[in-house]
C-alpha cells in the first residue's frame, strides 16, 4: 500500500523556462467549471513538458531487497506507526523496484513526456558514505529504470535527496544536524553523476527542503520525528527553535556544494543542468490592513523565501535576521558566494492557498519556528472557504495561487527558469468504491483543470 504521506504525488507538471505576464491586469476570468475540450495540450507553448513523479521511499519498496541499507524513514515508520494517516510504511510502497517495466509502460500509453524521479541515497550507498561501499545492485536498478524511460521516450528528472537520509548517518553524527553531511552529500552526488550523467540530463539537488527541515524538526511529524518537548508530540527529542534552522543551513550548504561539483566537473561533459525544487503555499491576506498584508508576506519569505532567497541574494530574508536573530545560523563570505547562483532552475511545487494575519510575538520562553513568523494561518475568512479541500486537512484548494506564486517569483526573484515539479490533489481511500467510480474523478480533474488554466495566463 502506498503511504499517505503529505507529499503523496497525484502528478506533476513540468514548466520550461517561459517569461510569465507582470501583472493580473490581462488575466482572463477563471472557468465556472472545468471543460477539458477548451484546454489541452495544445494551449500550451512548444517544450511544455508534461509529466508524472514520485518519490523513492514513498513508491519503490523491497526496502530489505537488493543490498539497501536502512533509512530514517524506515525507522520512523516503523517506531512511530500512528505518525502515519494508515499506519503503513514503505517496506512494500507501490513496489516500482520491481515493477518498474510495467510502470513506465503506464507513463507511455498516458503520453506523459516525462517521470520525475529521486534516489535512494541508502540503496546506493548503504551506509551513507563512499567508504561504507557502493552497492551495485542499486546501481544497476537505476540504471535499468533510466533506460527503459528512455526506451519509452519518456526523460528522466532525478532528484538527489527526497527525505531518506541513510539512518548510519543519522546514528553517527545527526545527519543534517552537523555540517559532517555536506561532504557526504557531495560525494554521494558525485556517484550519481558519474554512473548516471551520461543519460540524466535534469538533476535536482533536494525536494522540499522546507518540509524536511519543519516537518522532520520543528513539528516531529516527519522522520527523524524531532521537537521540541514541550509540545508534547511524542519526539525523540530536539529543539523547534534551533534545530530547523539548522538543518536548513546543511541543506543549503550541501546543495551549493553539490551544484559547484557538478558545475565544475560534469556540467560540461554531459551536457545536463541542476537545480532546487522547493515548496510553498500561497498567501493572501485576511483583510486590507497593512498588518495583514506584511504578514502574508512575512510567511512567504519563512517558507519561500528562507531557501531562495539565499541562492539569489546570499542570505535569508531580512524579516527572518529580525524575528529570528542569533537563533538563524549566519552564511561566510565564502559559502554566499558559493549560494548566489546555485541553479540552472528552480523546481516550485504547489498545492494550497491561506489567508494571513498578523500575530505579534509574545516573547514566550516557548520559542519555536512555527510561531517565529508572527502569523496566524486560516482557511476561512468571514466565514466563507478559500478554498475546497483535499483529503489532508492543509490542502486548501486555490488554483489562482499558482500564478501568483509564479509571478511573485518571477518580480523578486529575478525570473528564474521555472519547472512545475509537483502539483495536485488527494482523496481519501474509499474501497467500496468500483472501479468506474474511482476513475470517475471529477474533483482532481477540476483541480487540474483550473490549475492548468492559471499556468496558462501567466505564461
Amino acid at each position: 500500500m502506498a503511504m499517505q504521506l503529505r507529499s503523496f504525488l497525484l502528478g506533476v507538471l513540468l514548466l520550461i523556462g517561459f517569461a510569465f505576464t507582470n501583472s493580473k491586469a490581462d488575466i482572463r476570468a477563471p472557468p465556472t467549471h472545468f471543460d477539458t475540450a477548451s484546454l489541452n495540450r495544445s494551449s500550451f507553448p512548444e517544450g511544455f513538458i508534461f509529466g508524472v513523479g514520485s518519490g523513492s521511499y514513498q513508491y519503490e519498496g523491497a526496502a530489505n531487497e537488493g543490498g539497501r541499507g536502512p533509512s530514517i524513514w524506515d525507522t520512523f515508520t516503523h517506531k512511530y506507526p500512528e505518525k502515519i494517516n494508515d499506519s503503513s510504511n514503505g517496506d512494500i510502497a507501490v513496489d516500482q523496484y520491481h515493477r518498474y517495466k510495467e510502470d513506465v509502460g503506464i507513463m507511455k500509453n498516458m503520453g506523459w513526456d516525462a517521470y520525475r524521479f529521486s534516489i535512494s541515497w541508502s540503496r546506493l550507498l548503504p551506509n551513507g558514505k563512499l567508504s561504507g561501499g557502493v552497492n551495485k545492485e542499486g546501481i544497476k536498478y537505476y540504471n535499468n529504470l533510466i533506460n527503459e524511460l528512455l526506451r519509452n521516450g519518456l526523460t528522466p528528472f532525478v532528484t538527489l535527496f527526497h527525505w531518506d537520509l541513510p539512518q548510519t548517518l543519522e546514528d553517527e553524527y545527526g545527519g543534517f544536524l552537523s555540517p559532517h553531511i555536506v561532504n557526504h552529500f557531495q560525494d554521494y552526488a558525485e556517484l550519481c553523476y558519474k554512473e548516471f550523467g551520461d543519460r540524466v540530463k535534469h538533476w535536482s539537488t533536494l525536494n522540499e527542503p522546507y518540509t524536511f527541515s519543519n516537518f522532520g524538526y520543528a513539528i516531529g511529524s516527519h522522520a527523524p520525528g524531532r521537537c521540541s518537548t514541550w509540545q508534547q508530540l511524542n519526539c525523540t527529542g530536539g529543539d523547534s527553535s534551533t534545530e530547523p534552522y539548522l538543518v536548513t543551513h546543511h541543506l543549503l550548504l550541501a546543495h551549493a556544494a553539490a551544484v559547484k561539483l557538478y558545475k565544475n566537473k560534469y556540467q560540461a561533459s554531459q551536457n545536463g543542468v541542476i537545480g532546487i525544487t522547493l515548496v510553498s503555499h500561497w498567501f493572501e491576506p485576511l483583510s486590507e490592513e497593512k498588518e495583514n498584508k506584511n504578514a502574508a508576506l512575512r510567511a512567504l519569505d519563512f517558507m519561500f523565501g528562507w531557501f531562495v532567497e539565499p541562492l539569489t541574494s546570499g542570505d535569508y530574508p531580512q524579516s527572518m535576521r529580525s524575528l529570528v536573530g542569533s537563533r538563524l545560523p549566519k552564511f561566510t563570505k565564502e559559502q554566499s558566494k558559493l549560494l548566489i547562483g546555485s541553479f540552472d532552475f528552480l523546481g516550485l511545487n504547489y498545492y494550497a492557498g491561506y489567508y494571513a494575519s498578523d500575530a505579534p510575538q509574545n516573547n514566550s520562553v516557548y520559542a519555536s519556528y512555527t510561531t517565529d513568523a508572527g502569523v496566524n494561518l486560516s482557511s476561512e475568512r468571514n466565514g466563507v472557504p478559500i478554498g475546497s479541500k483535499g483529503a489532508s486537512e492543509w490542502l486548501n484548494v486555490y488554483p489562482q495561487g499558482i500564478q501568483d506564486l509564479l509571478l511573485y517569483t518571477k518580480k523578486k526573484y529575478h525570473n528564474p527558469i521555472i519547472y512545475i515539479t509537483e502539483n495536485g490533489v488527494d482523496e481519501s481511500n474509499d474501497p467500496k468504491l468500483s472501479l468506474a467510480e474511482a476513475l470517475n474523478d471529477t474533483h482532481r480533474v477540476d483541480y487540474y483543470n483550473r490549475h492548468l488554466y492559471y499556468v496558462q495566463s501567466a505564461i
